[in-house]
């Protein structure tokens, strides 16, 4: 069985995620989802999640490519992760090429770097958010 790994915050669920989990699925047989913890995303990323880990994770766990669903705590995780898992392909949008080629090299796991669903974004959907509220 070929597992693969991706991770995000994965707040306000929308299209984009939805393609880019089904891609990473494509991959193999078996994806899991490391999810950002509300605290990784205030402490590291110095984002607020609309919604909180726990809802985050109910709505990933419903999606039928997705397997199983853990905790991102910090960005040294990955390559435990990979390890622990016995990961055989790890899975990012290609927002971050080249930020994780290290896991290749540190692991047996291939990195890949997926396309993104250009015209959609959580970022984007906040800020579209705010200007109507402003409006």
């Amino acid at each position: 069985m070929k597992k693969v790994i991706t991770y995000g915050t994965f707040d306000l669920l929308h299209y984009g995620h939805i393609n880019l989990l089904r891609r990473a699925k494509e991959q193999g047989d078996y994806l899991i989802v490391a999810l950002s913890t509300d605290e990784f995303n205030w402490n590291e990323k110095k984002k607020k999640c609309y919604f909180e880990y726990d809802k985050r994770k109910q709505l990933l766990e419903a999606i039928r490519y997705v397997d199983l669903v853990i905790p991102e705590n910090g960005w040294e995780q990955k390559v435990k992760d990979v390890k622990e898992f016995k990961v055989d392909k790890f899975v990012m949008g290609d927002d971050w090429a080249g930020k994780f080629d290290f896991v290749e090299e540190q692991t047996e796991a291939e990195v890949i770097y997926l396309p993104r669903t250009p015209e959609i974004s959580t970022t984007q959907i906040k800020k579209d958010l705010e200007a109507k509220k402003n409006e």
